[in-house]
Protein backbone atom coordinates (compact mmCIF):
# COMPACT_ATOMS: atom_id res chain seq x y z
CA UNK A 1 0.00 0.00 0.00
CA UNK A 2 2.53 2.67 1.30
CA UNK A 3 4.99 3.68 -2.22
CA UNK A 4 9.01 3.78 -2.32
CA UNK A 5 9.86 7.17 -1.99
CA UNK A 6 12.58 9.53 -3.76
CA UNK A 7 13.44 12.79 -3.32
CA UNK A 8 13.98 16.16 -5.11
CA UNK A 9 15.37 19.68 -3.57
CA UNK A 10 13.33 22.42 -4.91
CA UNK A 11 13.97 25.98 -4.38
CA UNK A 12 10.80 25.69 -2.02
CA UNK A 13 12.76 22.80 -0.34
CA UNK A 14 13.09 18.68 -0.62
CA UNK A 15 9.75 17.16 -2.19
CA UNK A 16 9.26 13.08 -2.21
CA UNK A 17 7.83 11.62 -4.64
CA UNK A 18 7.08 7.62 -6.24
CA UNK A 19 7.91 7.24 -9.54
CA UNK A 20 6.81 4.29 -11.39
CA UNK A 21 6.45 2.89 -15.14
CA UNK A 22 7.28 3.97 -18.22
CA UNK A 23 5.90 6.26 -21.11
CA UNK A 24 4.17 9.39 -20.69
CA UNK A 25 4.46 11.06 -17.58
CA UNK A 26 1.29 11.36 -15.32
CA UNK A 27 2.10 14.00 -12.47
CA UNK A 28 -0.76 13.72 -9.56
CA UNK A 29 -1.33 16.69 -6.99
CA UNK A 30 -3.77 15.98 -4.32
CA UNK A 31 -5.34 18.43 -2.08
CA UNK A 32 -5.07 19.74 2.30
CA UNK A 33 -4.83 17.43 4.49
CA UNK A 34 -3.98 14.28 2.11
CA UNK A 35 -1.08 13.14 0.44
CA UNK A 36 0.06 11.01 -2.41
CA UNK A 37 -1.62 7.97 -0.87
CA UNK A 38 -4.84 9.39 -2.31
CA UNK A 39 -4.08 8.33 -5.68
CA UNK A 40 -2.92 4.71 -4.31
CA UNK A 41 -5.82 2.35 -5.55
CA UNK A 42 -5.71 4.88 -9.30
CA UNK A 43 -1.92 3.91 -10.53
CA UNK A 44 -2.05 0.49 -10.38
CA UNK A 45 -4.54 0.64 -13.12
CA UNK A 46 -2.61 2.84 -15.28
CA UNK A 47 -0.45 1.01 -17.44
CA UNK A 48 1.97 2.29 -20.49
CA UNK A 49 2.60 5.36 -18.66
CA UNK A 50 5.31 6.94 -15.84
CA UNK A 51 3.60 7.41 -12.31
CA UNK A 52 4.62 10.46 -10.67
CA UNK A 53 2.81 10.76 -7.18
CA UNK A 54 4.72 13.82 -5.39
CA UNK A 55 3.70 14.70 -1.13
CA UNK A 56 2.89 18.17 -1.57
CA UNK A 57 3.04 20.58 1.22
CA UNK A 58 -0.27 20.88 2.33
CA UNK A 59 -0.15 19.50 6.16
CA UNK A 60 0.36 15.61 5.42
CA UNK A 61 3.48 15.75 3.84
CA UNK A 62 6.85 14.18 6.10
CA UNK A 63 9.34 16.93 4.94
CA UNK A 64 8.66 20.58 6.02
CA UNK A 65 9.92 22.76 3.53
CA UNK A 66 12.32 26.12 4.09
CA UNK A 67 11.05 27.99 6.60
CA UNK A 68 10.65 31.67 3.67
CA UNK A 69 9.52 28.94 1.23
CA UNK A 70 6.52 31.11 -0.48
CA UNK A 71 2.88 29.10 -0.37
CA UNK A 72 1.10 30.64 -1.54
CA UNK A 73 -1.35 29.69 -4.46
CA UNK A 74 1.00 31.11 -7.31
CA UNK A 75 3.81 30.22 -5.24
CA UNK A 76 2.62 26.14 -4.82
CA UNK A 77 1.91 26.42 -8.88
CA UNK A 78 5.36 27.88 -9.33
CA UNK A 79 6.55 24.68 -7.32
CA UNK A 80 4.42 21.93 -9.23
CA UNK A 81 6.26 23.45 -12.50
CA UNK A 82 9.37 23.69 -10.79
CA UNK A 83 9.27 19.89 -9.63
CA UNK A 84 8.00 19.40 -13.54
CA UNK A 85 11.16 21.15 -14.48
CA UNK A 86 13.58 19.37 -12.30
CA UNK A 87 12.65 15.66 -13.59
CA UNK A 88 12.96 16.70 -17.32
CA UNK A 89 8.94 16.38 -17.84
CA UNK A 90 7.54 17.01 -20.78
CA UNK A 91 3.55 16.41 -22.44
CA UNK A 92 3.02 16.20 -18.78
CA UNK A 93 -0.54 14.69 -17.94
CA UNK A 94 -1.51 16.66 -14.81
CA UNK A 95 -4.32 15.13 -12.57
CA UNK A 96 -5.48 17.22 -9.11
CA UNK A 97 -8.28 16.92 -6.77
CA UNK A 98 -9.89 19.24 -4.17
CA UNK A 99 -7.16 21.88 -3.32
CA UNK A 100 -4.76 20.46 -5.78
CA UNK A 101 -7.24 21.64 -8.99
CA UNK A 102 -7.31 24.97 -7.84
CA UNK A 103 -3.03 24.69 -7.52
CA UNK A 104 -3.56 22.70 -11.42
CA UNK A 105 -5.76 25.68 -13.00
CA UNK A 106 -2.89 27.93 -11.65
CA UNK A 107 -0.20 25.44 -13.22
CA UNK A 108 -2.24 25.40 -16.70
CA UNK A 109 -2.29 28.95 -16.43
CA UNK A 110 1.20 30.64 -15.44
CA UNK A 111 3.23 27.53 -16.38
CA UNK A 112 1.76 26.07 -19.54
CA UNK A 113 4.92 24.94 -21.24
CA UNK A 114 5.32 21.55 -20.09
CA UNK A 115 1.80 20.49 -19.55
CA UNK A 116 0.46 18.55 -22.80
CA UNK A 117 -3.23 17.60 -20.86
CA UNK A 118 -5.05 18.58 -17.99
CA UNK A 119 -7.01 16.57 -15.69
CA UNK A 120 -9.35 17.95 -13.06
CA UNK A 121 -11.61 15.42 -10.27
CA UNK A 122 -13.88 17.64 -7.93
CA UNK A 123 -11.96 20.63 -6.77
CA UNK A 124 -11.73 24.17 -5.96
CA UNK A 125 -13.04 26.45 -8.56
CA UNK A 126 -14.55 29.82 -9.38
CA UNK A 127 -15.48 31.49 -5.85
CA UNK A 128 -15.60 27.62 -4.00
CA UNK A 129 -11.58 28.93 -2.80
CA UNK A 130 -11.96 27.55 -0.03
CA UNK A 131 -15.59 25.72 0.38
CA UNK A 132 -18.23 27.10 3.41
CA UNK A 133 -16.98 24.20 5.27
CA UNK A 134 -13.44 24.27 5.40
CA UNK A 135 -13.24 28.30 5.93
CA UNK A 136 -13.35 27.80 9.43
CA UNK A 137 -9.76 26.16 9.54
CA UNK A 138 -8.87 29.18 7.34
CA UNK A 139 -9.62 31.83 10.25
CA UNK A 140 -7.74 29.52 12.53
CA UNK A 141 -4.48 29.09 10.80
CA UNK A 142 -4.47 33.06 11.77
CA UNK A 143 -4.83 33.11 15.52
CA UNK A 144 -2.12 31.26 17.10
CA UNK A 145 -2.01 27.86 17.93
CA UNK A 146 -5.80 27.62 16.82
CA UNK A 147 -5.11 25.54 14.37
CA UNK A 148 -3.83 22.85 16.38
CA UNK A 149 -6.96 22.84 18.58
CA UNK A 150 -9.31 22.75 15.58
CA UNK A 151 -7.47 19.67 14.17
CA UNK A 152 -6.69 17.41 17.44
CA UNK A 153 -9.78 15.68 17.49
CA UNK A 154 -8.25 13.85 14.05
CA UNK A 155 -5.84 12.37 16.23
CA UNK A 156 -9.44 10.20 16.95
CA UNK A 157 -10.13 7.68 13.58
CA UNK A 158 -13.88 8.14 14.37
CA UNK A 159 -13.06 11.79 14.67
CA UNK A 160 -12.74 11.76 10.72
CA UNK A 161 -15.51 10.22 9.26
CA UNK A 162 -17.20 13.58 10.55
CA UNK A 163 -18.38 16.30 7.73
CA UNK A 164 -15.81 18.90 8.88
CA UNK A 165 -13.17 16.04 8.33
CA UNK A 166 -13.22 13.49 5.52
CA UNK A 167 -16.96 12.28 6.12
CA UNK A 168 -17.84 14.55 3.15
CA UNK A 169 -15.36 13.74 1.30
CA UNK A 170 -15.61 10.08 0.37
CA UNK A 171 -18.52 7.98 0.33
CA UNK A 172 -16.59 4.94 1.15
CA UNK A 173 -14.50 4.01 3.98
CA UNK A 174 -10.65 4.88 3.77
CA UNK A 175 -8.43 2.55 5.10
CA UNK A 176 -7.47 2.96 9.12
CA UNK A 177 -3.52 3.38 8.09
CA UNK A 178 -3.84 5.67 5.69
CA UNK A 179 -6.03 8.39 7.39
CA UNK A 180 -3.28 7.62 9.93
CA UNK A 181 -0.76 8.75 7.44
CA UNK A 182 -2.75 11.67 5.90
CA UNK A 183 -3.06 13.43 9.78
CA UNK A 184 0.71 12.21 11.34
CA UNK A 185 2.68 14.39 9.30
CA UNK A 186 0.85 17.18 10.60
CA UNK A 187 1.24 16.24 14.88
CA UNK A 188 4.46 15.03 14.37
CA UNK A 189 6.37 17.68 12.53
CA UNK A 190 6.49 21.39 13.66
CA UNK A 191 7.79 22.63 10.38
CA UNK A 192 4.61 21.18 8.83
CA UNK A 193 2.45 22.49 10.53
CA UNK A 194 3.87 25.72 9.90
CA UNK A 195 3.79 25.09 6.26
CA UNK A 196 0.14 24.05 6.43
CA UNK A 197 -0.67 28.04 8.29
CA UNK A 198 1.31 29.35 5.15
CA UNK A 199 -1.03 27.42 2.57
CA UNK A 200 -4.45 28.57 4.67
CA UNK A 201 -3.74 31.81 5.41
CA UNK A 202 -2.66 32.30 1.74
CA UNK A 203 -5.80 31.16 -0.53
CA UNK A 204 -8.02 33.14 -1.98
CA UNK A 205 -10.53 32.93 -4.15
CA UNK A 206 -9.17 35.65 -6.71
CA UNK A 207 -6.78 33.30 -7.90
CA UNK A 208 -9.69 30.54 -8.65
CA UNK A 209 -11.34 33.64 -10.22
CA UNK A 210 -7.90 34.93 -12.10
CA UNK A 211 -7.34 31.28 -13.46
CA UNK A 212 -11.02 30.62 -14.75
CA UNK A 213 -10.94 33.68 -16.57
CA UNK A 214 -7.55 32.65 -18.52
CA UNK A 215 -8.36 28.95 -18.42
CA UNK A 216 -10.22 29.13 -21.54
CA UNK A 217 -6.62 29.65 -23.76
CA UNK A 218 -5.01 26.57 -22.53
CA UNK A 219 -6.20 25.26 -25.50
CA UNK A 220 -4.56 21.30 -24.74
CA UNK A 221 -6.92 18.23 -24.07
CA UNK A 222 -8.27 18.59 -20.62
CA UNK A 223 -10.99 16.10 -18.51
CA UNK A 224 -12.74 16.51 -15.83
CA UNK A 225 -14.64 14.27 -14.07
CA UNK A 226 -16.76 15.09 -11.36
CA UNK A 227 -18.79 12.86 -8.88
CA UNK A 228 -22.68 13.27 -9.28
CA UNK A 229 -23.65 12.92 -5.11
CA UNK A 230 -20.46 15.42 -4.42
CA UNK A 231 -21.15 17.33 -1.41
CA UNK A 232 -18.38 20.06 -1.17
CA UNK A 233 -17.76 21.08 -4.68
CA UNK A 234 -20.54 21.93 -6.62
CA UNK A 235 -21.12 19.64 -9.77
CA UNK A 236 -22.36 22.48 -11.73
CA UNK A 237 -18.79 23.85 -11.07
CA UNK A 238 -17.33 20.82 -13.27
CA UNK A 239 -20.11 21.30 -16.25
CA UNK A 240 -18.17 25.47 -16.02
CA UNK A 241 -14.83 24.42 -15.76
CA UNK A 242 -15.22 21.17 -18.36
CA UNK A 243 -16.75 24.23 -20.85
CA UNK A 244 -14.08 27.11 -20.87
CA UNK A 245 -11.48 24.25 -20.66
CA UNK A 246 -13.69 22.58 -24.28
CA UNK A 247 -12.76 19.25 -22.54
CA UNK A 248 -14.66 16.05 -22.44
CA UNK A 249 -17.00 16.26 -19.33
CA UNK A 250 -17.67 12.81 -17.20
CA UNK A 251 -20.35 12.21 -14.05
CA UNK A 252 -18.88 9.80 -12.25
CA UNK A 253 -21.69 7.74 -9.56
CA UNK A 254 -21.30 6.22 -6.41
CA UNK A 255 -18.73 8.80 -5.16
CA UNK A 256 -17.93 11.89 -2.85
CA UNK A 257 -15.00 14.30 -4.38
CA UNK A 258 -12.33 12.06 -3.34
CA UNK A 259 -13.12 9.93 -6.81
CA UNK A 260 -9.67 8.65 -6.53
CA UNK A 261 -11.07 6.88 -3.13
CA UNK A 262 -14.48 5.95 -4.57
CA UNK A 263 -13.95 5.81 -7.87
CA UNK A 264 -10.27 4.64 -8.58
CA UNK A 265 -10.54 1.96 -11.88
CA UNK A 266 -13.05 4.41 -13.22
CA UNK A 267 -10.78 7.42 -13.07
CA UNK A 268 -7.81 5.38 -14.03
CA UNK A 269 -9.67 4.04 -16.75
CA UNK A 270 -10.69 7.66 -17.87
CA UNK A 271 -6.79 8.80 -17.65
CA UNK A 272 -5.61 6.33 -19.35
CA UNK A 273 -7.51 6.95 -22.43
CA UNK A 274 -6.74 10.86 -22.36
CA UNK A 275 -2.97 10.47 -21.47
CA UNK A 276 -2.94 7.67 -24.82
CA UNK A 277 -4.78 9.89 -27.29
Amino acid sequence: MFRGMNTVELAHGTVRYSDEGEGRPVVFVHGILVNGLLWRRVTPHLEGVRRIVPDWPLGSHGVPLKPGADLSPPGLARMIADFIDALGLDDVVLVANDTGGALAQLVATNHPERIGALVLTPCDAFDNFLPPLFRPLQAAARVPGALTVSLTPLRIRAARRLPLAFGWLRKHPIEDEVSDAYVAPYFDHAGVRRDLGKVLTGISRRYTREAAAKLGSFGKPALVVWATEDKVFPLEHGRRLAEILGARFVEVPDAYSFVPEDQPERLAALIGELAAA
